[in-house]
This record gives C-alpha cells, structure tokens and sequence, in this order.
C-alpha cells in the first residue's frame, strides 16, 4: 500500500487553484462589461463577424468574449489545469504551484493581449505553455513516483 502524505507546502496548491478560479471570474465579469458595452444581447454568444467589423465596440466584445471561453477549451481547460495541479503537487507542490501561477500570469497576458481588439496580441500569453509542461512532468514524475 502507497501512502499519501500531504506536506504543509500543498498549501500552495490550494492557493493556486483558487487563484484560477478568480482568474475565470476575473475574465467572465471582462467578458460581460464589453457585452453590455457592445451591446450585444443574450443568448448570444458573439456578435457576426459583419457586425464586429463595423463596430469596434462588438470586436472588442468578441476579443473579450474569446479570451475567457478559450479557457474552457482542450488542454487549457480549468478542469485540465485543476488536475494536473493537484496530481503533480502531490509530490512536488512547489514546483506544481510555480508551473500553476506560470500558467495564470499567461492567460492573464493572453486575456490582456487579446481584449486590445487585435487578436494576434495574444500571443504575449504563450509562456503560459511553459506553466503546463512544468505541470505534467510534475504529473507524470508523481505518477512514476507512485509506481516504483
């Protein structure tokens, strides 16, 4: 039988998990300003792409809008992150916590590039992907960690 323990410094696993959680609150309240700024109505989820290019304020919603639903999508998911994070901390809770925050201060640098209204801004946020690599070797070196 493998026992588990839990150090002290999973505390910043915690913490940077919750801070992830903000950070989607964060964006989803971003999201929701430009929409009413824009104008856009519910149960929309963008405006067209004509009513984008004729108005700067429905691209900048759309920008707004894109830049916190990303989030939910393949590998950068909360729920991916949430997991690797707890997975990798279990052994390495500094290093998971590092890689987490890494990962935040890219979304928030993806957010902010992209809410400028010019989608290739975005990219200032791709360090990001340094945050997820660094969670799943710690995922990967826990799981191993575990199994020998």
């Amino acid at each position: 039988m493998v026992h588990i323990e839990i150090t002290r410094e999973f505390g910043y696993v915690i913490v940077t998990g919750i801070a992830s959680i903000f950070l989607t609150t964060y964006l989803g309240v971003k999201a929701g300003m430009a929409r009413r700024k824009a104008g856009v109505p519910y149960p929309f989820m963008y405006a067209t792409a004509e009513e984008a290019k004729n108005d700067h304020k429905k691209m900048i919603f759309n920008c707004h809008q894109r830049a916190h639903l990303v989030k939910y999508i393949g590998i950068l998911s909360s729920i991916f992150i949430h997991e690797l994070l707890v997975m990798g901390g279990l052994k390495y809770p500094i290093l998971s916590s590092i890689g987490g925050v890494i990962y935040i201060l890219g979304r928030l640098a993806f957010a902010w590039g992209y809410q400028t209204g010019d989608p290739s801004k975005r990219l200032r946020g791709a360090f990001g992907y340094i945050g997820i690599f660094i969670l799943i070797g710690t995922s990967i070196a826990s799981a191993i960690s575990l199994l020998t």
